[in-house]
């Protein structure tokens, strides 16, 4: 993720138990929409003794690029019997997961049923160990920049200098653009072009 992930306790113990569900929990939303921009988390009790359902609250908030929010919230009163509050935390991740799975499917169809509306592009550069490279449209001479958490389907791994990609551009807080949803659509290391024009070569000095 682009931004940290966030957790916040309100009335609730912070254990190291409660942290490393979350953290799992999480690595598994990551499995799913591997371009999150942020997560945040919320764990609040609301209620001592209630007569039904958990004291607990739990909130998860996603942001998914171009300009997508996912919230998921469970509340107390919402089962027949005491929730623990581990119990409460895999539902509402449960939850989540089944609204970022549909959000993802969703952008993968937009991709197939409308190419024209991406922007076509070569990997120009690469800094696998820092998780970031550069993209040069088919269009333009410009690099926009991108990171390895924009890569979709967690193929940031499979991208070399000179794979094809189709992105999403966007406008950053600088103004500065950089790209999103990227997706590979030509096998790795290999040069994509357009029809009737030669293929694009990779920068000197690149392999």
């Amino acid at each position: 993720m682009q931004i940290p992930l966030e957790i916040t306790y309100l009335d609730v113990e912070k254990t190291d138990a409660l942290e490393t569900l979350i953290h799992e929990k999480v690595a598994k939303l990551e499995q799913v929409c591997g371009y999150m921009n942020s997560c945040r988390i919320a764990l609040e009790k609301t209620h001592d003794s209630p007569r039904s359902g958990s004291p607990y609250r739990v909130r998860i908030d996603i942001t998914v690029p171009p300009g997508h929010e996912i919230a998921a919230v469970k509340n107390p009163g919402e089962g027949e019997k005491y929730d623990a509050l581990e119990a409460v935390i895999r539902s509402a991740f449960d939850a989540a997961r089944r609204q970022l799975v549909k959000l993802t499917e969703k952008q993968r169809s937009e991709v197939k049923t409308h190419p024209e509306q991406d922007m076509g592009a070569v990997v120009t550069k690469l800094f696998p160990e820092q998780g970031y490279g550069f993209i040069r449209s088919l269009d333009s001479d410009e690099e926009i920049y991108f990171h390895q958490n924009s890569v979709i389907n967690n193929d940031f791994e499979r991208i070399e200098v000179g794979t094809g990609v189709r992105f999403v551009a966007q406008q950053g807080e600088e103004g500065l653009l950089h790209a999103s949803t990227v997706q590979i659509v030509d096998k790795p290391g290999a040069n994509v072009s357009q029809a009737g024009e030669a293929p694009i070569e990779p920068p000197l000095g690149w392999k």
